[in-house]
């Protein structure tokens, strides 16, 4: 395939997915990242990997990383201002001659949505959908790699996973499921999925104490699921935003509620295979919960 693919967020957690399933696909991609020092781990992964940086703040770097692209995978950052910095990328996308723009979303993404999470990206699909250029939309739960990156360092030296969960339910994602939906999407036909929006979901709805025993299973040790209160998880998560605290807060409380707790077959719609488990994320990721010999 000769079109270019720019990605942005490249350097992140689904961002660096979607990069990987794009280049085993065969398609020139472009990683859009903030730092060419710190997305640098990136170019290893394949020599022909275009890197290009993007400073939010300064328009013009938009405008040079879209040069030359024909589609979009549209990462914002988990910022106060996401949704400026979402309606800045559509418009340079318009104003380039994007043909095609994929948008990572949120399963709680809704225009009544009673969260701020859900209300942000809400607000981004609405003016990519009024944009007039192709769009589809990729609203996915929370994501497996989250106990990895949040929680790994509790998990490996106490043996304990804490969450404000209570006895909530998640259909909990693997983000490689996230990266392989977008790679078809993004090679597939334009027409074929646009105006499309897709609630991508894990197998299964999965309880803090069923995460926690598949992590046991796969580290070959005792994790324990420790339901916390509220006012222990802003404790958990002091060195974070306030607004993005309260904002998991009230995510937390949709799963607490039941409103996470349903699975779809669009990710085996899209890429023609069962989602991981999270047995099979856990036995990937065993190395990042376990103890250095």
């Amino acid at each position: 395939m000769s079109h270019t693919i720019l990605v942005t967020g490249a350097a992140g957690t689904v961002g660096t997915e979607v990069v990987k399933s794009l280049i085993n696909r065969g398609v020139t991609v472009r990683a859009g990242v903030h730092s060419i020092i710190k997305g640098d781990r990136l170019k290893r992964l394949n020599p022909t990997l275009q890197m290009v940086e993007i400073d939010y703040s300064k328009p013009e770097t938009l405008r040079v990383a879209l040069t030359g692209v024909e589609r979009l995978f549209l990462l914002t950052p988990a910022t106060a201002d996401q949704v400026t910095i979402g309606k800045h990328l559509i418009d340079a996308a318009k104003e380039i001659g994007i043909k095609q723009i994929v948008k990572l979303s949120a399963a709680e993404a809704a225009a009544e949505a009673p969260i701020e999470i859900g209300r942000m990206h809400r607000e981004v699909e609405q003016y990519l959908q009024q944009s007039g250029v192709p769009a589809v939309l990729l609203r996915p739960t929370n994501y497996m790699q989250n106990f990895a990156t949040r929680n790994y360092e509790t998990i490996r030296d106490e043996g304990r996973l804490p969450l404000p969960l209570s006895d909530g339910k998640v259909a909990f994602i693997d983000v490689r499921d996230i990266a392989d939906a977008a790679a078809t999407i993004l090679c597939a036909p334009i027409e074929e999925h646009t105006g499309k929006a897709y609630h991508l979901t894990g197998p299964e709805v999965l309880s803090g104490a069923q995460v926690a025993a598949a992590l046991s299973e796969a580290v070959g040790g005792l994790v324990t699921y420790v339901p916390i209160l509220e006012e222990d998880f802003r404790q958990q998560m002091a060195s974070a935003p306030k607004w993005r605290v309260d904002s998991l807060l009230e995510l937390y409380g949709t799963y607490r509620a039941g409103h996470a707790a349903q699975t779809t077959a669009d990710v085996v719609h899209l890429t023609g295979h069962e989602p991981h488990t999270i047995q099979q994320f856990a036995h990937d990721y065993r190395h990042q919960f376990q103890t250095e010999e």
